[in-house]
């Protein structure tokens, strides 16, 4: 009966090499009392603060950010007035070549 029992695949279990439990949890606990004590203001979701995350971990996103967005290169440029002619020239003659 080996033979239709289909195992399930491990669970994926991520441990952190440098990572200290106690550390986190005093820190939560030291927020909770300031928050608590008036001393930080209460914490409220707001998306403007998930905005950007991704760009932020990636640095061909975050050049690309930087720079202000993608730019059309010299090559395509002259591609594309090239073929622009072509198209008005057409339109205008209703001949697909230059020489007849």
């Amino acid at each position: 009966m080996g033979m239709f029992n289909i195992r399930e695949p491990r669970r994926f279990e991520h441990k952190y090499i440098y990572y200290d439990e106690r550390k986190e949890k005093l820190a939560k606990i030291e927020e909770k009392a300031k928050r608590e004590l008036g001393m930080l203001p209460d914490e409220t979701f707001n998306p403007e603060n998930i905005r950007g995350k991704f760009v932020e971990g990636t640095t061909h996103l975050k050049r690309r950010k930087e720079n202000g967005g993608p730019r059309i290169s010299v090559q395509m440029a002259i591609v594309l007035i090239i073929g622009l002619a072509f198209l008005l020239y057409w339109l205008w003659t209703g001949d697909i070549f230059f020489m007849n």
